[in-house]
C-alpha cells in the first residue's frame, strides 16, 4: 500500500509515529523534516535553514558535504568501481591504507596494525575488548564513571550511563567502573584508587586485561581529563601489564585540535578505537587500531558483513587532506577560544539570574559544554536554540550540560557566531522566565 505524501505538510511527522520506532529521540527534540545542508548548516523542507552545533554527534567533523570529500565519492561510484567488499582486497581500501600511513601514523610514529572491525563505532570498541581479553587471557576491564562507549552488549558493560545500561535486559559483567579524573574531587586522584586496588592481593578486583577511557567523556558531561591523570593511567597500565585502550570514536579525527585526543598528553595508548568522523562525509567506517605485537586474531575470527565500507575509505582519503599540516589544527583551537569566551559569558548570566545554581564551562578544540546544575534547565536552553533556528543536544547524565560541538570547519564569522549569539539568546529566554533560583536549586 503507498504511503500518502506527509513531507512539508503539518501533518509531515505523522508518517514518523506511525511507522518509525518510539526509539527515536533526536526528532522529538527537533520537529522538523530536514532535507540539504552544507557546511555548518541544515535547511528544511519548509526552506528554513539551521546552524548545526551538533555535528551528527561528532561523525560530521568536516562539516556536510564537504565539497573535496564529496566530488572525490561521486567519481568513485561514477565510475562503477567496489562498493562492499567485506574483507576483501580492493584499490579503495589500499589507497585508504596508504594515506592513513603517511599521514597520521608515520609522522606520530605510531605502528599500528588496522582492523576493520564493522562499521559503527561500537564494532570497534567490540573488537578491542575481545582483542584484550584474548591477548592476555583475564576477563576484568576497568572502565570510568560517566563513560559512553556504545550500545551493544559488550561496549554496554564499560559504559556509565544507568539508563543506556539498563536496556541491555541481561547482567552486564566483567568490567569495573572507577571514578574518572575530577569525579570525586579535585583533590582526589582517582589514578591512586585504582594502583592501590590492581596491587592489592585483598583488594577483590582480579588483574584487568584493560582499561578503557576517553580522554574527554562527550556523551558524559564533556567531562576533560588531564594531561597528568591521563599519563599516571599509562603507567599503572604499564606497570601491571595491563592494556590501554583510548576510545576516540567522538574525539578523534581532530575534535579537541589534533588528529588524536591524546597526542597532547604524551601517551601511547595499546589499543585505539576510531569511528564517526574517520569516513569524513558521515558514512559509516569503524577501525581499531592495535599495536602491531598484539595482532594475535586468527583469520575471520572477528569479522563483520560491512567491515568494507569501500565509500567509507575514498571519503576518508579525502578527508586525510585535512591534515597534510597543521592548518586544522590551528583553525580549531582559534573557533575554540571563541566558544569558550563566548560559554562563559553565558555562564556569568546564569549565575546572575540564579546565584544558587551551579554553572561551569568546560572543554578543549571544538568540544565545549555549558553545564547548568538545576533539573531540566539545560534541556529548555536547546529547545529554546532551536526555536532560534540552531541545533545543539544535552549531554551528561542528567542531562544538564549544553554540549556545543560544530564542525571544525565551521566558518568563525558566517556560522560560529551567529550560533553562539543564537544560543546565548536561548539562554537569556530561558532565565525569563524561570522562577526563583530557590525552587530551580537540586535539592
Amino acid at each position: 500500500m503507498p504511503l500518502p505524501a506527509e513531507i512539508g505538510t503539518d501533518s509531515a511527522p505523522s508518517i514518523f509515529e506511525r511507522l518509525e520506532s518510539e526509539v527515536r529521540s533526536y526528532s522529538r527534540g527537533w520537529p522538523t523534516v530536514f532535507d540539504q545542508a552544507h557546511g555548518a548548516m541544515l535547511r528544511d523542507v519548509e526552506g528554513t535553514s539551521y546552524i548545526d552545533f551538533f555535528s551528527g554527534a561528532g561523525a560530521l567533523n568536516y562539516g556536510h558535504n564537504d565539497p573535496v570529500i564529496l566530488d572525490a565519492i561521486r567519481d568513485y561510484l561514477a565510475g562503477g568501481r567496489i562498493v562492499h567488499s567485506l574483507d576483501m582486497s580492493t584499490t579503495a581500501k589500499a589507497e585508504f591504507l596508504e594515506r592513513f600511513w603517511e599521514v597520521v601514523l608515520a609522522p606520530r610514529a605510531l605502528d599500528y596494525k588496522v582492523q576493520f572491525p564493522g562499521p559503527t563505532g561500537t564494532n570497534a570498541v567490540e573488537a578491542a575488548l575481545k582483542l584484550a581479553r584474548k591477548v592476555t587471557g583475564r576477563e576484568q576491564v576497568v572502565s570510568f564513571t560517566n563513560a559512553f562507549h556504545g550500545m551493544t552488549l559488550g561496549s554496554l558493560a564499560v559504559t556509565g550511563n544507568s539508563m543506556k545500561r539498563s536496556g541491555a535486559g541481561v547482567p552486564l559483567a566483567h568490567s569495573t567502573a572507577l571514578p574518572y579524573c575530577s569525579f570525586l574531587d579535585e583533590e582526589v586522584d582517582s589514578i591512586d584508587i585504582l594502583r592501590s586496588l590492581v596491587a592489592g592481593s585483598g583488594s577483590g578486583l582480579d588483574l584487568p586485561a584493560a582499561v578503557i577511557v576517553e580522554t574527554v567523556q562527550g556523551e558524559g558531561g564533556v567531562n576533560v581529563a588531564s594531561g597528568r591523570w591521563l599519563r599516571r593511567l599509562a603507567d599503572v597500565c604499564t606497570e601491571h601489564d595491563m592494556l590501554l585502550i583510548v576510545d576516540d570514536i567522538q574525539m578523534g579525527c581532530g575534535r579537541t585540535g589534533p588528529f588524536f585526543s591524546f597526542e597532547e598528553a604524551g601517551v601511547r595508548p595499546d589499543i585505539v578505537t576510531l569511528a564517526k568522523s574517520l569516513s569524513g562525509s558521515g558514512l559509516p567506517l569503524a577501525v581499531t587500531l592495535i599495536r602491531r605485537d598484539l595482532d594475535v586474531w586468527s583469520p575471520g575470527e572477528h569479522n563483520g558483513t560491512f567491515r568494507g565500507n569501500n565509500l567509507g575509505f575514498v571519503g576518508a582519503t579525502a578527508a586525510l587532506s585535512y591534515w597534510e599540516d597543521d592548518t586544522l589544527v590551528r583553525s580549531t583551537q582559534a573557533a575554540g577560544a571563541v566558544v569558550e569566551q563566548a560559554l562563559r559569558a553565558m555562564a556569568d548570566e546564569v549565575s546572575d539570574a540564579l546565584p544558587a545554581v551551579e554553572v561551569s564551562v568546560r572543554g578543549k578544540g571544538l568540544i565545549w559544554g555549558l553545564a547548568i546544575d538545576a533539573a531540566g534547565l539545560a534541556e529548555q536552553v536547546c529547545q529554546a536554540a532551536f526555536d532560534r533556528h540552531l541545533l545543539v543536544e544535552t549531554s551528561g547524565p542528567d542531562a544538564d550540560v549544553v554540549k556545543v560541538m560544530p564542525p571544525l570547519t565551521v566558518s568563525v564569522d558566517d556560522e560560529l557566531r551567529p550560533g553562539l549569539d543564537a544560543l546565548a539568546g536561548a539562554v537569556h529566554d530561558v532565565l525569563s522566565e524561570q522562577p526563583t533560583a530557590r525552587a530551580l536549586a537540586r535539592r
